[in-house]
C-alpha cells in the first residue's frame, strides 16, 4: 500500500499541469474532463495544480489527501465556488450546498429521518413499486432503460418523502411527472456544456442563455409543488409516517423545527438526491451486465438460488452478496456522483502540501476508482474484486462513491438497499439486450448520467 511521507519542516512543492500559453488545460476540459481527470492521476497521483486560462484547481489523486481533506481537516474547506453560485439558487440552503453551523443543524434535524429502521421501512414500497413497473414491460419491446429507472426511483422518492403515488390519483401522478420534468430540466443546467460550463465558472455567475431562464422556470415549478405539499400537511398535521412527516417534527436542542423554507430547500434536494444516484446506479449496472454475460449469469444464478422465483425482502440482502458486490462495482467504474469539490477557506496543509487560501479543489470517484494501485486492472468489470473484505485492505478513501467525513451522504443506506433490492426483482424476471448503433456516453453535470440514454430491446425470463 502506498503511504504519504510529510517533511514537517518544509511544504512539498506541488506539480503544475500548464497546459497551452493563455488556454492553459481549457481545450482537454472542455471536450473530455472524465478523460482529464483519469490522466491526471496517473501522471500525477498525488496532486496536481491544473491551469486554465484565468482561473486554477487542484486535483487531489491520493485516498489519503482526500481523507484530510473530506474528513480529519473538513472543517477548513466549504463547497465549491460552482456550487454556491449555481446549486444554490435551485436547491437554496439544502444539505447539498449549505456550509458551516447551518449545515450542521439541518444534518441533525433530518438524521433521525435516515435511522436504519426507518429506511428499512420503506423497502417494501421500494419492491412493491418495482413489481408494479414490471408489470408494464412486454417481451420484446424497445424501452429506455435509463428513462424507466428515473422514472421508478422518482415514484418511490415521492411515495416515501411525500406519500404521494402515481397511481392514486390524476393531479398525484401529474404532480410527479411535472417534477421529474423539472429535475430533468435542472440537471440539463449543470451538464458540463464544454466553453460555456468553462466561462460562468470563471464569472462566477451564470450567462443569460434559453437553458438558463427555462431552469429558472423549472426551479419555480418545483417549489410551487413542494409548497402546496407543505401548505397542505401543516393544514392538516396528519403524519402520513414519511419523510415529509419526520421533517416536520424534528426539532433542535431549543425546540426550534424546520422553517417552510428550510423544508422546501430540504424536500427539493431529497427529490434530486432521492431518485437520481439510485436511478443511475442502476442504469450504470444494467450497461454493464449487459456487456459482460459472465457477471449477468452469475448474478441471475445468484438471484434464482436466494429468491427462488419470489420478490425479493429485506431479509433477502444478507444473502444477496454478489448482487451488492455487482452494485459496488458499478458504482466503482461509473459513480452517479462524478466529482467532489471544495473551496479552502485558509491556507491549509495536506499531506505535506500547502493550499492557498480560496484554492479551489477537486476529489474525482472516477479518477480515483480507476487508480490501479488499488484496483488491478482497473478498467475491468469484476465484481468478485470484492469479495474477502478489499474495502478493508485498501485505503479508506480509494472508495468512496457516497463522499466521505461528515458529509457523507445522508441517504447511503436507503440508496445501497434500492439498489440491490430493485436489481434482484428485476434480473430474475427480465434481460434485455442493448439495441445496436447508438452512443453511451457518460455526461458529468453534478451527477454522471447516460446522454442519450440506454435504449434496450426487453426479453421476459
Amino acid at each position: 500500500m502506498t503511504t504519504l511521507l510529510m517533511n514537517p519542516l518544509q511544504p512539498k512543492t506541488i506539480p503544475i499541469n500548464r497546459g497551452l500559453p493563455l488556454l492553459g488545460n481549457l481545450l482537454p476540459l472542455s471536450s473530455d474532463i472524465l478523460g482529464f481527470v483519469v490522466r491526471s492521476l496517473l501522471d500525477y497521483p498525488e496532486i496536481v495544480q491544473v491551469k486554465l486560462a484565468g482561473a486554477d484547481f487542484y486535483l487531489v489523486n491520493h485516498p489519503d489527501l482526500v481523507e484530510e481533506v473530506l474528513a480529519t481537516k473538513n472543517r477548513a474547506f466549504i463547497k465549491d465556488k460552482g456550487l454556491k453560485e449555481f446549486a444554490r439558487p435551485v436547491f437554496g440552503n439544502g444539505l447539498l450546498s449549505s456550509d458551516g453551523d447551518f449545515w450542521l443543524r439541518q444534518r441533525r434535524l433530518a438524521q433521525p429521518a435516515f435511522h436504519r429502521q426507518r429506511i428499512a421501512a420503506y423497502g417494501e414500497t421500494m419492491i412493491a413499486f418495482t413489481e408494479r413497473a414490471m408489470t408494464g414491460w412486454r417481451d420484446g419491446e424497445v424501452r429506455d432503460l435509463h428513462e424507466e429507472m428515473m422514472h421508478l426511483t422518482l415514484e418511490v422518492v415521492a411515495k416515501t418523502l411525500f406519500d404521494k403515488e402515481a397511481t392514486a390519483e390524476l393531479g398525484e401522478l401529474a404532480e410527479i411527472n411535472a417534477i421529474g420534468a423539472a429535475l430533468d430540466t435542472i440537471m440539463a443546467r449543470f451538464d458540463n456544456n464544454g466553453l460555456i460550463t468553462l466561462l460562468e465558472n470563471a464569472l462566477n455567475r451564470p450567462l443569460p442563455t434559453p437553458l438558463h431562464f427555462r431552469t429558472q422556470t423549472a426551479v419555480q415549478r418545483l417549489g410551487a409543488i413542494v409548497d402546496g405539499v407543505i401548505a397542505e400537511r401543516r393544514t392538516t398535521g396528519v403524519d402520513k409516517g414519511d419523510l415529509l412527516g419526520m421533517f416536520l417534527a424534528a426539532c433542535d436542542e431549543a425546540g426550534n423545527g424546520m422553517s417552510d423554507q428550510q423544508l422546501r430547500d430540504e424536500c427539493k434536494t431529497m427529490f434530486l438526491a432521492g431518485h437520481e444516484t439510485t436511478a443511475l446506479t442502476l442504469s450504470w449496472t444494467w450497461w454493464q451486465l449487459l456487456r459482460h454475460p459472465e457477471v449477468k449469469t452469475n448474478l441471475q444464478a445468484e438471484v434464482a438460488t436466494v429468491l427462488g422465483g419470489r420478490l425479493p425482502t429485506l431479509a433477502d440482502l444478507p444473502q444477496l452478496r454478489y448482487t451488492e458486490q455487482v452494485i459496488q462495482e458499478s458504482m466503482r467504474l461509473m459513480p452517479p456522483a462524478w466529482m467532489i469539490q471544495r473551496e479552502a477557506l485558509t491556507d491549509v496543509e495536506i499531506g505535506g502540501y500547502m493550499l492557498p487560501q480560496g484554492a479551489q479543489v477537486g476529489l474525482s470517484q472516477y479518477a480515483i476508482h480507476r487508480d490501479p494501485r488499488w484496483y488491478p486492472e482497473p478498467e475491468r468489470f469484476h465484481p468478485e474484486r470484492w469479495a474477502d473484505d478489499l474495502l478493508k485492505r485498501i485505503p479508506k478513501y480509494a472508495y468512496f462513491p457516497f463522499g466521505g467525513g461528515p458529509r457523507l451522504c445522508i441517504g447511503q443506506q436507503f440508496a445501497m438497499m434500492e439498489a440491490v433490492l430493485m436489481l434482484a426483482a428485476m434480473a430474475q424476471r427480465f434481460d434485455f439486450d442493448l439495441l445496436p448503433n447508438q452512443r453511451i456516453v457518460p455526461q458529468p453535470s453534478i451527477t454522471m448520467r447516460p446522454k442519450y440514454g440506454l435504449k434496450v430491446r426487453v426479453r421476459a425470463r
